[in-house]
């Protein structure tokens, strides 16, 4: 298997300072993140302002209210978003951004390679089309989604242009419950619809992207923030710095533990082979001549004499010389 992506999600964890998101992209780098992300919030393209909050929005933030208000104090500018591509230039991190409505399309096409498609957005068949019509590749967040939906959206990106289409699974709650995360969904989608899969995590600590890793995934999306204290609706569940880091070197282990498949010694373990396996060896003092048999035949380590897959055919053999107990016998 490859290198697996991993998106470093900051998300609106700036607050809508363009000074706080030049340090999650610092943060993201030296995390060893490959992508550090955002997301284009043009608030009246977004959302009515009959919207009210989603639960989890209320609980992380202590308050009501609607979500204009609250997406107004988060947003960047529309200009912040090319210092931010310059700046993760400079620093060497991929920058991606996810456009919430189609003005925000237009902003960012020139600024990146890859969409990112969030889950809200998978049955917005105007959006998708708009973003198909650019040829890039996409990674679709599914979080919410029946496989039809996923397969309805899948069919309207290809049918209009895209790229390449990598499904991520996801469980849209902040945070997730673990018991909800479903990580065989993403089987399920790359053996129905036949594609890459991913996984985007809101869940809790590190241990379920890493699972997810194992399980086949090629792209790791999670949030993080510089400070889980921090006021916003999404800081409570995301990582801190040496969490995020901590989840990096751990996927980059799992990625170096998936090896060739060929079952066979590895090369750490070939000098452990004589010392763990075992030979057959004299029981007791053995006469030359003598009929071997289980009276007088045992397997002991080490395992450098006749193997004991031999055993039958060995026994009913007579002793070629006289052998001492526990000594290794010669055919």
């Amino acid at each position: 298997m490859g290198r697996t992506l991993i998106i470093a999600e900051a998300g609106v964890n700036h607050n809508g300072s363009l000074e706080t998101a030049k340090k999650l992209v610092r943060a993201a780098k030296e995390c060893g993140a490959d992508v550090v992300k955002f997301q284009t919030i043009h608030v009246d393209g977004l959302v009515s302002k009959h919207a009210g909050m989603a639960d989890y929005q209320r609980k992380n933030l202590g308050r009501g209210g609607s979500q204009r208000d609250m997406l107004r104090k988060l947003a960047l500018r529309r200009e912040d978003f090319y210092t931010l591509a310059s700046y993760c230039g400079e620093v060497g991190i991929t920058f991606l951004s996810t456009p919430f409505d189609i003005g925000s399309i237009h902003l960012l096409e020139p600024l990146q390679d890859i969409w990112k498609v969030p889950s809200g957005e998978i049955t917005n068949y105007p959006y998708l089309v708009e973003i198909a019509r650019t040829g890039k590749e996409v990674i679709l967040s599914t979080g919410m989604s029946v496989l039809e939906e996923v397969g309805a959206a899948l069919e309207v990106l290809k049918n209009h242009g895209s790229g390449d289409v990598t499904l991520l699974h996801c469980t849209t709650e902040y945070p997730a419950p673990v018991e909800e995360a479903n990580l065989r969904a993403m089987a399920t989608m790359a053996e129905k619809l036949h594609c890459r899969v991913g996984y985007s995590d809101h869940t809790r600590g590190i241990e379920i992207p890493i699972a997810a890793v194992a399980m086949g995934a090629v792209v790791i999306e999670k949030h993080f923030t510089l400070d889980r204290g921090m006021s916003g609706p999404d800081h409570k569940a995301s990582l801190e710095p040496g969490e995020l880091k901590g989840m990096v070197a751990a996927i980059r282990n799992v990625e170096r533990a998936f090896g060739d498949g060929v079952k066979a010694p590895s090369e750490s373990e070939k000098k452990n082979m004589d010392v763990a396996r075992k030979s057959i060896v004299a029981k007791r003092g053995i006469k030359k001549g003598e009929q071997f048999s289980p009276d007088n035949l045992t397997t002991k380590r080490p395992g450098n004499g006749v193997s004991p897959m031999r055993w039958n055919e060995v026994m009913g053999m007579r002793a070629i010389r006289d052998f001492g107990e526990d000594e290794l016998i010669e055919l």
